[in-house]
């Protein structure tokens, strides 16, 4: 079994929890704002981490009032805002348990998860949120109060906790050690009902202070700054909105995404953390405005130069002539796409899923390295991450500090190290399934190159087996087509049928300019689901995509559909992952209509 050990680079003392990171920070670096507050303006209002400590203790010293004891959860159901943060630090102060609800769950999922992870207290942004609650109540017998963030349940807290001493709220904060029970974060449930993965202090502390002994001082230098839109709901943001307070680092938090583009030049961040889909869209917005603007083959140039100067920079020398020609398109194209980032992102993290070697070699080379990173909800988000220093795009970088990756006989990734789970909540079988031996079964596969950089393949359980026998993995082929600006969602089938497949849903944002930009009329998604020459296109795509797969692999037949894959319809995660499993039963007619037609051609 091939495997590759990154030394843990430090020592967490055992009754430390996470609160002692936020501590940490305060008397390290007291003079860096830990946050930014949008005004509501565009401008935003710095607050020092002591201001900041002092109201977690005050929220913290409500929720003690509130009844809340050691072990204790609280659930949160929110969009990504301060609030956020701030009590989910105070309920750590308190010894509590925080649990993480995406805002745009239904009751069931609510009643599911408030459920099976024991929640007395919920806590939720609006009344919207707080009537969801109420219809699933008679479910939930362990469930006391339920608060809500724009009603004023912070300052409510804070009132209530008024004659907690200093001292009863530190000796509840000093409860909690390195393998106590921090957070439950509930699975995105791509294959079935979530499971609640048990994350300590331990996790936190040790991942946290892993992750800023390797990518720190470069990544994230003192005065860096942060504007988190991911949910926190998700351990990826949440992981880093922790690393970010446990270190010099600016955060502001902004919960539509709608409005991202003016956020990001209001707020001008330095580093960025997003799924592939966000840098997907910043480059095909680009490109299809460069078209519309008779600037198309510009755009085409400059993105061809970024790609080879990054493939350059890659392989240790830059040749002269390379080097000017970057310089001028730095000019004419590469600052205007910073300016639209904010202007000063240096650095940026993508996880999720798979980014692709073009999109990251084309962000190196326009001023922005976007540092690939792998990881679970099971692992506290990150295995493995790129580093400055060799990035290597394509893969997802070696084993972070304190772990270990191996592959298996199968192909499956296998992790042990700091960051993994404690185990599953009320759930020992599922808990025995995935922790084997010492091993975390990621249901992953991948492969490790001599250096330890780890490059993802695809999902064991999603794993196509044609009626031939050919093993298929879905995932390189629908990244390839999700990176067209037609494309928004799709999905590859095949699972005991004779030949590949696809199911395309088309962007709508992007189609009234690409239609434009190709001298074709306005059509609504419908429409254009059905146009031949939008088809024609398509077809493009997918034989694009073909050309980097073996013919048994390649995508003989394609469907477009003119309805999305969406969060909404249940189609997709909060994470955006592809409900795989939901799309198939659901498409079962269209999947019918491809394979009862005629034979491709072999």
């Amino acid at each position: 079994m091939k495997q590759f050990t990154t030394p843990l680079q430090h020592e967490s003392r055992p009754d430390e929890n996470t609160t002692d990171l936020l501590l940490g920070r305060l008397r390290a670096n007291p003079s860096v704002p830990i946050f930014e507050l949008a005004a509501g303006d565009g401008t935003y209002t710095p607050l020092s981490t002591a201001d900041f400590v002092d109201e977690v203790k005050q929220v913290a010293k409500g929720v003690m009032a509130a009844g809340v004891e050691p072990g204790d959860v609280v659930a949160i159901l929110s969009r990504t805002r301060y609030e956020w943060a701030l009590l989910d630090w105070a309920v750590w102060w308190v010894g509590g348990v925080s649990v993480p609800i995406y805002e745009t769950s239904s009751p069931s999922q609510i009643q599911w998860i408030a459920s099976d992870a024991g929640a007395r207290f919920v806590v939720v942004e609006s009344t919207r949120h707080k009537e969801d609650v109420e219809s699933v109540r008679g479910e939930l017998p362990l469930l006391e109060r339920i608060g809500v963030l724009d009603d004023g349940i912070l300052d409510d807290l804070k009132a209530a906790g008024a004659d907690i001493s200093d001292e009863d709220l530190e000796a509840r904060r000093t409860t909690r050690s390195l393998n106590d029970v921090a957070t439950i974060i509930y699975t995105s449930g791509t294959t079935g009902r979530p499971k609640g993965a048990e994350l300590t202090h331990a996790n936190f502390v040790d991942t946290t202070r892993s992750a800023l002994n390797l990518l720190g001082k470069e990544v994230l230098p003192p005065g860096s700054r942060l504007l988190m839109f991911l949910p926190l709901a998700h351990v990826f943001a949440r992981l880093i909105t922790v690393l970010a307070a446990s270190w010099p680092v600016t955060t502001a938090f902004t919960a539509d995404t709608k409005n991202l583009l003016p956020d990001l030049a209001a707020f001008r961040p330095t580093f960025l953390l997003a799924v592939p889909r966000v840098f997907e869209k910043v480059y095909n917005s680009a490109e299809a405005k460069a078209i519309a603007g008779g600037r198309g083959r510009i755009f085409s140039a400059a993105a061809d130069t970024a790609i080879a100067y990054s493939t350059a920079l890659a392989s240790g020398k830059v040749p002269f002539a390379l080097k000017a020609k970057h310089a001028v398109f730095d000019k004419l194209v590469y600052g205007k796409l910073r300016d639209a980032m904010g202007g000063r992102v240096q650095w940026a993290v993508s996880g999720g899923a798979p980014l692709g070697a073009r999109l990251s070699h084309f962000f190196r080379g326009i001023g922005v390295t976007i540092l690939e990173g792998y990881g679970l909800t099971e692992t506290t988000a990150p295995i493995s991450v790129n580093v400055p220093w060799d990035v290597r795009p394509g893969t997802v970088g070696p084993p972070l500090p304190g772990s270990t990756v191996a592959i298996d006989e199968t192909g499956e990734i296998l992790v042990k190290g700091i960051m993994v789970f404690a185990g599953y909540r009320n759930n020992p079988e599922a808990t025995a399934e995935s922790l084997q031996d010492g091993w975390f079964r990621t249901g992953d596969l991948g492969a490790l190159d001599e250096h330890g950089n780890l490059t993802i393949t695809g999902r064991s359980k999603e794993v196509i087996v044609t009626a031939g026998g050919k093993n298929i993995s879905p995932a390189q082929l629908e990244d390839q087509l999700r990176s067209h600006p037609l494309v928004s969602q799709c999905v590859v089938i095949g699972d005991q049928k004779p030949f590949v497949a696809a199911i395309l849903t088309l962007d709508e944002e992007m189609l009234s300019t690409w239609l434009a930009n190709n001298g074709l009329p306005e059509m609504t998604v419908a429409e254009a689901a059905a146009d031949d020459r939008v088809r024609a296109e398509l077809q493009t795509v997918v034989d694009r995509a073909n050309s980097s797969v073996s013919r048994a692999e390649s995508i003989r037949a394609f469907e477009v559909i003119d309805s999305d894959f969406t969060e909404e319809n249940g189609y997709l995660t909060p994470s955006l992952k592809l409900k795989r499993n939901v799309v198939v039963k659901d498409l079962a007619p269209v999947i019918e209509k491809i394979y009862s037609g005629s034979r491709p051609a072999s």
